[in-house]
């Protein structure tokens, strides 16, 4: 399986594409089903995918349980094992992959460039990033929530920071939750953004800043990694739909991604269970009902 950084048209019905197991309980190491001699509508995006055998999907390299470089410099979390999913139905195996590192400021830049097929990367659905990219999915629901050093008892919530102006709060150019949390601060001086989400973990853990904010299921990684030094406080504030990000008005592909997902829900429960479902602190989901693709 290759893997670079950055900086910057119906699946077969009932397509079996469970997962089985070939390694140990490191949030990756399984084989998904890759289905043979699939078939498409000359012109579709899956019929240009299928006839390559190759994929080049966007991820994320620094969020445990989601997507995390490991060890041996192959990505792996939920999002890799939905990509995967994805992938071996339109008969591409996982070592015909190629990984881009996609932080979240450059998402729809790598879309829109074609650097990438689809992005599966912690990607909240919002009307912004619409105008510019299509969604499939959303495939789970997160909500924004705050983690601090485990010695600190003055912040209990977003609605706490604004009385604590001197606190920095750090979060991630370009996502979501840095818009968010804008809301509840004193100034914008209070905000700390950098590129990826461990420099943030990296800057709470040196104390540099106070607050980390981004989705919960995100900060429990962290959290877990800690050995007792962070903690989550207060309950989600928001909603963030994830989707799959793909070329704006592939209508066919974002309906296959969708089929595709809806076919092989047991594939996803168990992707849920040995990678975030890990973690402490989170519960299995139930696959959503998707958006209409538009």
């Amino acid at each position: 399986m290759r893997f670079t950084r950055t900086k910057a048209a119906v699946a077969a019905a009932g397509l079996a594409l469970s997962l089985a197991a070939c390694g140990g309980d490191d949030g990756g190491g399984e084989d998904v089903e890759v289905a043979q001699d699939a078939e498409f509508e000359a012109g579709t995006t899956m019929a240009e995918i299928a006839e390559r055998g190759t994929m080049t999907i966007g991820t994320k390299f620094d969020q445990p349980g989601f997507g995390l470089l490991g060890l041996d410099d192959v990505p792996e979390g939920f999002d890799v094992e939905v990509a995967k999913i994805i992938a071996g139905a339109m008969g591409v195996a996982e070592e015909d992959i190629e990984w881009k590192e996609t932080p979240s400021e450059v998402r729809e830049q790598v879309i829109e460039d074609g650097d990438v097929d689809l992005v599966a990367a912690t990607y909240t659905i919002n009307e912004e990033r619409a105008q510019r990219i299509s969604f499939a999915g959303p495939y789970y629901v997160a909500g924004q929530q705050l983690m601090v050093a485990a010695d600190n008892d003055t912040i209990s919530g977003p609605e706490d920071l604004a009385d604590n102006p001197d606190m920095k709060v750090c979060s991630v150019t370009g996502s979501t939750p840095s818009e968010n949390i804008r809301e509840y601060l004193a100034n914008n001086n209070q905000l700390v953004l950098f590129d990826v989400y461990d420099k943030c973990a990296d800057a709470l853990g040196n104390g540099q800043v106070d607050v980390v904010t981004t989705d919960n299921v995100i900060l429990l990684g962290f959290v877990s990694e800690s050995d007792g030094e962070f903690k989550l406080v207060g309950e989600q504030f928001t909603e963030e739909p994830y989707g799959i990000g793909i070329e704006k008005g592939d209508t066919a592909f974002c309906e296959f991604i969708n089929e595709t997902l809806a076919d092989n829900e047991d594939a996803y429960i168990e992707a849920w269970e040995r990678t975030a479902g890990e973690v402490e602190g989170t519960e299995t989901p139930e696959l959503p009902e998707p958006a209409e693709c538009a």
